[in-house]
């Protein structure tokens, strides 16, 4: 006779490696322009906001510094600063469309 303990353990399956999380994460800061720090495994950190990121990599822009193309597993850990990009057009006219901020939140 078996135990139901063992058949409960033999039902259960692993959970799946990709669970399309990621991309919905990514595309929401890319399309709020929220600044981002991102730890690389090297230990330094760069911030910007994510321009367009794919399968492998992504883009970090940065003002008045050169933007980088960061390979995603180059990348230990994204963190929001908790604020949306400023663009010159808020700086002018105060702020924009979209309001004046976006709350803070972390991975």
């Amino acid at each position: 006779m078996t135990s139901p303990l063992s058949s409960r353990r033999r039902s259960k399956t692993p959970p799946p490696g990709e669970t399309g999380q990621e991309g919905l994460y990514l595309r929401s800061l890319s399309d709020r322009q929220v600044v981002v720090n991102i730890k690389l495994r090297d230990g330094e950190t760069v911030r910007g906001w994510i321009e367009y990121f794919d399968d492998s990599m992504l883009r970090l822009t940065r003002e008045n510094l050169p933007n980088l193309f960061i390979y995603k597993h180059q990348i230990r850990s994204i963190s929001e600063v908790g604020r949306r990009r400023v663009t010159r057009y808020e700086t002018a006219e105060g702020p924009g469309p979209g309001g004046a901020g976006s709350g803070e939140a972390g991975l």
